[in-house]
């Protein structure tokens, strides 16, 4: 059985150590590959870091809390979403992602409360409320319908369906919500989704879906025991999205989307998007059949292309 902490902990010499953030504990439990839950043995100590350092310092600086445990030796190794690694800062000093777990559906899903009629998006009136806590679903909803009225919300997904059902109370009468559908999966509730939205209709968050299992560089047997795990696919699609990312110099709070696939054929396809909050502004390019098909090269060109029709200005338009 696996030890779970949710505060400081003293670890016996001969344990390993593994630091989770509290939303992705679900994911790590619900991983689809057998040998995720093998790690989790009585050897191995898990702490479970709360949300609040996020709360107060932005996903930036609890990323950096992290990062810094397991440089200090405090843990060996950790475990993140990668849509919350930040895009503008280097790797830290002698830190790895040995591995990528095989990611999750990306889509996002349209619910409505309980007992309502609607279906998909284009049925709900004018000024309806949609509740998000995306800047990046807000622009796209707002794109397609400047009409409607988004609203952000907060909390655990169980908590946000709550605020669309009239259970707990919120600032504003929601006619709609939009989640990520692998939340919703997760916690077995599929069913109160209405609509899905395909990649082209929403473009997804960089790394959206997919768990980065980092450790030390130079400690070898952590390294190895890690890439076993590895999902060769994910981590090169994952690779061409934080190229580009990283190219753009995004943050947390950058309005930016991308989304990266395999081809039946092999070839990687790489989407991207940058735009303004208000919707004033919106930059897009898709790039596929990379002669090398390198994930690097092609997370390059889509950068590069997004740079030259102006995201340069888009991005540093928003607080950091």
């Amino acid at each position: 059985m696996a030890f779970l902490f949710a505060g400081p902990v003293l670890y016996p010499d001969d344990t390993d150590r593994i630091t989770l953030q509290r939303a992705e504990l679900d994911a790590w439990r619900w991983a689809p590959r057998a040998e995720a839950q093998e790690l989790l043995h009585p050897a191995i100590a898990v702490r479970i870091m709360g949300p609040l350092q996020a709360q107060l310092g932005g996903k930036g600086l609890f990323v950096r809390e992290i990062d810094q445990m397991l440089q200090r030796g405090q843990v060996d190794m950790a475990v993140h979403c990668i849509k919350d690694v930040p895009g503008d800062v280097l790797m830290p000093r002698g830190l790895i992602f040995a591995a990528y777990l095989p990611r999750d559906d990306v889509r996002d899903v349209l619910l409505v409360p309980e007992g309502s009629d609607v279906q998909t998006l284009a049925d709900l009136p004018p000024g309806a409320s949609v509740a998000t806590s995306a800047v990046r679903r807000k622009a796209q909803i707002n794109r397609v319908r400047p009409d409607l009225n988004v609203v952000r919300v907060r909390g655990l997904v169980g908590t946000r369906i709550d605020k669309l059902d009239g259970r707990k109370p919120m600032d504003h009468k929601l006619d709609a919500m939009v989640l990520a559908r692998a939340g919703l999966d997760r916690l077995g509730i599929m069913d109160r989704a209405r609509q899905v939205f395909e990649v082209g209709e929403m473009l997804p968050a960089v790394g959206a879906g997919a768990l980065g299992l980092e450790c030390r560089k130079d400690d070898d047997a952590v390294a190895y025991l890690l890439q076993q795990l590895n999902h060769e696919r994910t981590m090169t699609e994952i690779t061409a999205e934080r190229v580009m990312l990283h190219g753009l110099r995004g943050h947390c709070n950058s309005p930016i989307a991308g989304h990266c696939i395999t081809e039946p054929d092999g070839q990687l396809s790489l989407r991207g998007m940058v735009f303004s909050r208000d919707r004033s502004k919106f930059v897009h390019a898709h790039v596929w059949g990379e002669s090398l098909n390198d994930p690097g090269v092609l997370g390059s060109r889509v950068c590069a292309e997004l740079l030259r029709q102006g995201a340069r200005e888009i991005i540093e338009g928003i607080p950091h």
